[in-house]
């Protein structure tokens, strides 16, 4: 089943075009990840798909119908997490089912579960200037699956993170999204790769350049190893070197 079927899309500001006759799909519970130089349309694509920009042209069916802003079969997780400050953790979490007029208690219950998923469920009585990084990115990615979507949206969600907190959370997170399909944008090869089931490279006029298989099918225990295995590293090579490529068209 087609969660996301992306035809024909293209967007422009202005006179900029920055995607240009895009096609692509994601199916149920499959992870895909888009890697491309800056200014290739990633983040545009995903606020496309999100519903928060209409395309110039094209067509963006998510779930068997246009996508929509608000939609709640879509989660999305931002570089920057986006929690309000004057909420605790646990309400921060509650609050897309608030807005639904979900009640306080059955929404704190889901919520709770939510944290317990991406192992957060310890700081439901903090404020978010009390959280490190990685702890609040586990809270706005328990946020993005409360409401249980379909598909989540990531953009560059642990590019802020140290490197050791980064990579924990890369290993943990095709098992954390509980099987949500994801459309994950990344600047980081090893990352595509290792919460992927397919990498796509745009070139920089918005289109896909390049598609190579990644390794979330793999065990959670041999990720790594498959990452640095000869195949693993000729993914990698042709991945960098596309990115070469278009980052010099």
């Amino acid at each position: 089943m087609q969660i996301l079927q992306v035809d024909g899309l293209s967007h422009s500001f202005g006179e900029r075009d920055v995607l240009r006759n895009l096609s692509l799909s994601v199916a149920a519970g499959e992870s895909v990840a888009l890697l491309g130089a800056n200014g290739s349309g990633k983040s545009t694509l995903l606020r496309l798909v999100a519903g928060l920009l209409t395309p110039t042209a094209g067509r963006i069916v998510l779930v068997g119908s246009a996508a929509a802003a608000g939609r709640p079969e879509v989660g999305i997780v931002f570089q920057e997490s986006r929690l309000l400050p004057w909420r605790t953790v646990l309400r921060n979490v509650t609050l897309p089912l608030e807005l639904e007029g979900v009640s306080l208690t059955s929404a704190r219950a889901t919520a709770e579960a939510a944290l317990a998923r991406v192992s957060a469920v310890g700081l439901l009585d903090r404020n978010p200037a009390e959280l490190s990084g990685g702890e609040r990115g586990r809270v706005a990615l328990a946020r993005a699956l409360v409401r249980r979507p379909s598909l989540l949206l990531l953009d560059e969600p642990f590019a802020a993170l140290d490197a050791i907190t980064r990579a924990r959370l890369d290993d943990e997170l095709p098992e954390l999204v509980a099987g949500a399909a994801t459309l994950l944008v990344t600047h980081d090869v090893a990352e595509a790769l290792l919460v992927a089931d397919r990498v796509l490279v745009l070139g920089s006029d918005g289109a896909i350049q390049l598609e190579v298989p990644g390794l979330r099918g793999q065990p959670a225990a041999g990720r790594r190893a498959a990452l640095l295995s000869p195949d693993g590293a000729a993914r990698q090579t042709r991945l960098y070197a596309a990115l070469n490529s278009v980052s010099h068209a």
